[in-house]
């Protein structure tokens, strides 16, 4: 007496070489429902999880910082001397900069009140604050102790304590900026910054 494929089938527990069973794939609900989301849908979804707006107040505050930045920059920078474009002093590029932080200020603070879209300061802002803090330090050291360690401790706070790196790449990125810069600017144009070597 032989038995049929089914009968065999069902005794063993497994498929029929000849005839497999059909597999079944549970549905990825979550890749439909965002291939499913219309540009309006993305839009108001945006909408509702994006921070809370900062308001004229935190743009007018905003436009005195960076417009006290621009000053103390300039102020500095006039230390160093600006020399012409010809035959530049260290401070010269500084005094653009400077000037243009004046600028954008002044601007911020006419223009600002308009502007509804700016995300109100949070913890995350304390990032930029201190960005900006270490290029003003940075500012006032360069003449005084000239640029490769100012450069080479920017590189590490902005690499390992804003942007999270490792401490071996920091270490690699920051030695490598500032001899970039160093073959660059005084090597190979002959830039007068404020340099040790």
């Amino acid at each position: 007496m032989t038995s049929s494929p089914d009968a065999s089938r069902r005794a063993t527990g497994g498929s029929h070489p000849l005839h497999p069973e059909p597999t079944h794939q549970a549905p990825d609900h979550g890749h439909h429902l965002v291939d499913d989301l219309t540009p309006e849908d993305l839009a108001a979804q945006w909408e509702q999880e994006k921070p809370p707006a900062a308001g004229p107040g935190a743009n007018i505050a905003s436009a005195i910082v960076v417009t006290a930045i621009g000053i103390a920059g300039t102020v500095g920078s006039l230390g160093l001397g600006l020399g012409s474009p010809a035959d530049p002093e260290p401070g010269l590029w500084p005094f653009l900069i400077s000037v243009l932080l004046i600028v954008l200020g002044i601007a911020l603070a006419l223009f600002g009140r308009s502007v509804l879209d700016a995300e109100k300061f949070s913890r995350s802002s304390l990032q930029v604050a201190a960005g900006l803090g270490s290029l003003v330090v940075f500012t006032l050291l360069i003449g005084r102790i000239g640029f490769e360690i100012p450069a080479l401790l920017l590189n590490v706070i902005w690499l390992r304590f804003l942007g999270k790196e490792t401490w071996r790449m920091t270490a690699l990125l920051s030695v490598g900026i500032t001899a970039a810069f160093y073959l660059l600017f005084v090597l190979a144009l002959n830039v007068p910054i404020p340099h040790l070597f």
